[in-house]
């Protein structure tokens, strides 16, 4: 199991740079080409929530985004460290797996685009799950793999 992490600061030049190494990195875990697409949009609109909410509630620390690439799958994680960021909007946009330990009423989710950037990667990924808890949030998504066409 190989493991990619990325952080960059809160700012949203940064987001750009998260979607080529993912689309990059994915392409080489053996994610379908078809589908790369899909991995640059999700992850730019996972990347853009997390800065969105660090940068709206005054959180300094670093976006985290870890790229696995597994067996048969290829996993992506988005971290914000904002406590019980987007589980109100998980809810509300009818993510899967939504769920949290702490309560969402307590940040600023920069005028419902939390909502509206779960909703497009909800459209965009089928295999996907929002937590949030204490320490911040995670978005966690992922695509199966084609290993006969991984490269060596």
């Amino acid at each position: 199991m190989a493991t990619v992490e990325l952080r960059f600061s809160a700012q949203p030049e940064h987001v750009r740079t998260a979607r080529l190494v993912a689309a990059a990195v994915a392409r080489r875990a053996g994610v379908d080409e078809a589908v790369l697409d899909e991995v640059r949009l999700a992850v730019g609109e996972a990347c853009s929530r997390a800065v969105g909410l660090h940068r709206s509630n005054g959180v300094t620390t670093p976006i985290r985004v870890v790229l696995t690439e597994e067996e048969k799958a290829f996993s992506i994680e988005v971290g914000d460290e904002v406590p019980g960021a987007g589980v109100a909007a998980a809810d509300a946009a009818g993510v899967p797996g939504a769920r949290s330990s702490a309560p969402a009423d307590d940040f600023d989710d920069a005028d419902g685009e939390d909502e509206m950037g779960l909703a497009v990667i909800r459209g965009l990924v089928d295999d996907f799950e929002v937590s949030a808890g204490e320490d911040g949030g995670t978005i966690r998504m992922s695509w199966p793999t084609s290993p006969a066409d991984v490269l060596s």
